[in-house]
């Protein structure tokens, strides 16, 4: 018995957002348990794949030099006020109340020298 007006991605039964096919090809709505064919999406039916990143615990560890030499967050065209270096990695942290602005943390990535900024 359909209660609801039959609308692609939704379940007829009970009118609950339909998940993404499953293993056998169909869909079974996660509130009512009703298994349906892939047609029930219309033609809004797009086959996907996820990959997922692989872990390798030995390409955390860095050497002391990929330490040294790697940046610490995305590179900005910034001016080191220590040594004159004009690139600058970032990061950003909510360090004040929600209503005011982030803290940026520049590193030079010549000298290494961190500065801050309340923006």
């Amino acid at each position: 018995m359909e209660m609801f007006t039959s609308t692609p991605g939704f379940c007829p039964s009970c009118g609950s957002i339909f998940p993404p096919l499953d293993a056998s090809k169909n869909v079974t709505c996660y509130n009512c348990q009703k298994s349906y064919k892939p047609d029930v999406f219309g033609d809004q039916i797009v086959e996907y794949t996820i990959h997922f990143n692989n872990y390798d615990p030995e390409k955390l560890v860095k050497t002391k030099e990929e330490q040294d030499t790697s940046p610490e967050g995305p590179i900005v065209e910034r001016k080191c006020s220590k040594c004159g270096h004009d690139k600058m990695s970032y990061a950003t942290l909510q360090l004040r109340s929600a209503d005011e602005g982030q803290t940026v943390f520049f590193t030079c990535l010549k000298c290494k020298f961190k500065e801050s900024e309340n923006s």
